[in-house]
């Protein structure tokens, strides 16, 4: 394993001035992103919220788009397709998928912190089709099937 540690470019979209992802304290395995733009999201609705910023993951790579637990636990605001993913070779604006869950509309403002992004290795397989698969002690069992 390699202590080098994976460099991500990022650009501005239109130039404008963001606030950069960043952690917010030193053990966060999360670095916080922030929405471009005022965005407002009724009750039980979602909506796209653009970052105002484009990142280039190195390959090998990915960006998980997460969700904050401040915003779910307080407002019941949460990333749709929690976790989102970002591939190594997208070059189009982060934008995250919000959710508002609460019972109230939700306004997400400029600068707010929305979602954090989370780097992980990914892996390349091989698929080979077989007749059948190993057995295995749970089977095809499947939701629900491995406890109560």
């Amino acid at each position: 394993m390699s202590d080098k540690i994976p460099t991500v470019l990022i650009s501005l979209v239109d130039g404008r001035e963001i606030s950069l992802p960043q952690k917010a304290t030193p053990g966060a395995s999360g670095y916080d992103i922030c929405a471009r733009e005022k965005v407002v999201i009724d009750a039980g609705s979602f909506a796209k919220v653009p970052t105002g910023m484009k990142i280039s993951v190195p390959v090998g790579y990915e960006a998980q788009v997460r969700p904050r637990s401040g915003l779910a636990a307080k407002h019941g605001v949460t990333v749709l397709n929690a976790p989102g993913t970002i591939d190594s070779d997208y070059r189009g604006e982060v934008c995250v998928i919000l959710i508002n869950h609460g019972k109230e509309r939700f306004e997400v403002e400029s600068g707010m912190r929305i979602a954090q992004l989370v780097f992980g290795r990914t892996e390349e397989v091989w698929f080979k089709e077989v007749k059948a698969l190993d057995e295995s002690k749970r089977g095809e069992g499947g939701f629900g099937s491995t406890g109560k």
